[in-house]
């Protein structure tokens, strides 16, 4: 018999949005902001939240327009308890995401790094699984490179960088000369605007603390 299908389970990296008192207004314009600040980044992305904290009753129909009408896509509702507020989440076409548990096991095995010696151009995307990634030359804005573990970029990074992409928090940026779209460190990010004038075209280090990104000079 011909196998026509297969139901395999995954994992993927979603962005997530934390509800704080159920303020859908101030949230959807939020998201709008966000997808005209970094469209390629954010636009048609996949979104799902987290409704953990919000203060007050929600219109899920609502929320679901106003995540469409930002340019994103809602996927599902977390931190969603009571059965009948899920029944509503689900009415409105939400899943219904619950928090994967921590798996036993050690993180995966590190592979030798991902080494580019070419310039990494415009739409192109660059992803090194489960390992560093090394870039010996420029990456061109509306380039994205994505790595694991640590990114290392030798030449000026214009584009999008996104290091611990499966949630690895000790991972770090390395860069010769910074001018942005996009940092990234476990799923906590920077847009361009948020990089200050001190380090705009330095040699810098970029770690996480705390769930903050922290950004240094870096000696050369």
């Amino acid at each position: 018999m011909t196998k026509t299908a297969e139901l395999k389970g995954g994992s993927y990296t979603l962005s997530s949005l934390h509800l704080a008192d159920g303020g859908l207004e101030q949230a959807i314009s939020f998201l709008k902001d966000k997808v005209e600040q970094a469209p390629a980044f954010f636009a048609h992305a996949p979104l799902v939240i987290d409704v953990s904290q919000a203060g007050r009753a929600l219109d899920f129909e609502q929320l679901r327009q106003g995540i469409q009408d930002a340019g994103m896509i809602p996927v599902g509702i977390s931190g969603c308890k009571p059965s009948h507020l899920q029944a509503q989440a689900k009415s409105a076409g939400f899943a219904i995401m619950n928090a994967a548990k921590q798996a036993r096991a050690t993180s995966p095995v590190m592979e030798p790094a991902k080494v580019i010696r070419t310039p990494i151009r415009s739409g192109q995307q660059i992803y090194a699984k489960n390992c560093d990634l090394v870039v010996l030359n420029h990456v061109s804005a509306g380039a994205e490179i994505i790595a694991d573990g640590c990114i290392h970029i030798y030449g000026c990074l214009r584009g999008r960088a996104i290091a611990g992409a499966s949630g690895e928090t000790q991972a770090q940026i390395f860069c010769h000369n910074l001018q942005s779209e996009l940092i990234s460190i476990a799923g906590n990010y920077w847009l361009s605007d948020k990089i200050q004038d001190a380090f705009w075209g330095k040699s810098v280090a970029i770690s996480l603390t705390d769930n903050n990104l922290n950004i240094e000079h870096l000696a050369v």
